[in-house]
């Protein structure tokens, strides 16, 4: 397993500094307009926390590293020379990192008002809690689902699938947490990573996160280590944070999908062994052979072919990868 422990080499050189209430961690790719917003929240939203901010730019070709340079001084730009991934990157900002607290904060977010320092001051009240995530808003206001509880093999099947408009609604209710208020603290498996705060003695116990996924379900498999080490994942809604979401995947949509659904099988894989995986990985595979089909015929009719051929191509692509879970 591709799992980093941060902090073992940066020990030394942090045990002389005085370290921060937060260090907040940002992993950036090609969404300059939207990192910038995200900055100038959280300086509004700082109040009397003594925070430090570390953007780790993956390789970004729109002049985000400069951008940060230049308006934003304060802030610690870790430039990266290639895409390192989303683990990757928090785990290159985790150990650079020597806050209390340790935030990990998508770009494409918004803090609101005083939200940094009521996810930190209930995380002092509550010494048990190992990772914390606010109420996410979409940009009209509207809730953003960001609370779940861990997934079955059967919520495997349905969840993100085209079986999903099918799907029984228990599972997919218990797997959403929808019998749980939206307006009340709660105790969840996990929460979306968006903007997931922890502590430095989780990171330091379990460490980082599991660079294998590159990106997608690395926060639900950072939480899964965290509760079976002991720690609770809380829902606070008092907190609350903008996410326009998807900003910087939906830049790549091949890779989006064949990421996405490489990083499911992996958790399958590592916490629901080999035989539920296989299964999976199937179906997958035949569900994305069903939707090509499908997009063929459209184009040959003649329905919007510009369209159908670029999903052809993703959905090709898709399969060609095989959708064999990295590290197995």
């Amino acid at each position: 397993m591709q799992i980093t422990h941060p902090f073992d080499y940066v020990q030394d050189r942090h045990a002389s500094r005085t370290a921060h209430d937060l260090s907040i961690i940002i992993v950036s790719w090609n969404v300059r307009d939207l990192l910038r917003a995200c900055l100038h929240s959280i300086d509004a939203g700082r109040g009397d926390l003594n925070l430090e901010v570390i953007v780790v730019d993956s390789a970004s070709g729109d002049g985000s590293p400069e951008m940060v340079r230049t308006e934003f001084p304060w802030v610690n730009l870790m430039a990266r020379d290639e895409n390192v991934g989303f683990p990757g990157g928090n785990n290159v900002g985790l150990a650079a990192a020597n806050g209390r607290y340790l935030l990990l904060l998508n770009p494409d977010t918004k803090i609101k008002g005083n939200a940094l320092s009521k996810m930190v001051a209930y995380m002092e009240q509550n010494p048990d809690v190992g990772g914390l995530g606010p109420q996410l808003l979409n940009d009209d206001g509207s809730i953003q689902p960001s609370r779940n509880r861990f997934p079955t093999v059967a919520t495997g099947f349905f969840e993100s699938t085209w079986l999903q408009p099918i799907a029984p609604k228990r599972i997919l209710r218990h797997y959403y947490a929808q019998d749980l208020p939206d307006d009340e603290t709660a105790d969840v498996d996990w929460v979306k990573g968006a903007c997931l705060l922890t502590r430095r003695e989780v990171v330091e116990q379990i460490g980082g996160m599991d660079e294998a996924y590159f990106m997608y379900s690395e926060e639900l498999d950072w939480q899964r280590r965290m509760k079976d080490a002991g720690w609770r994942i809380i829902y606070f809604p008092a907190a609350q944070v903008l996410h326009y979401e998807g900003k910087s995947s939906e830049q790549a949509v091949t890779a989006r999908h064949i990421n996405f659904q490489r990083a499911k099988l992996r958790y399958f894989r590592k916490y629901h062994g080999r035989l539920a995986a296989g299964a999976l990985r199937i179906f997958l595979l035949l569900n994305y052979v069903w939707q090509l089909v499908l997009e063929t015929g459209k184009g040959l009719a003649g329905h919007k072919r510009p369209l159908r051929r670029q999903r052809v191509k993703a959905y090709w692509q898709v399969i060609r990868s095989g959708l064999r879970p990295a590290g197995y």
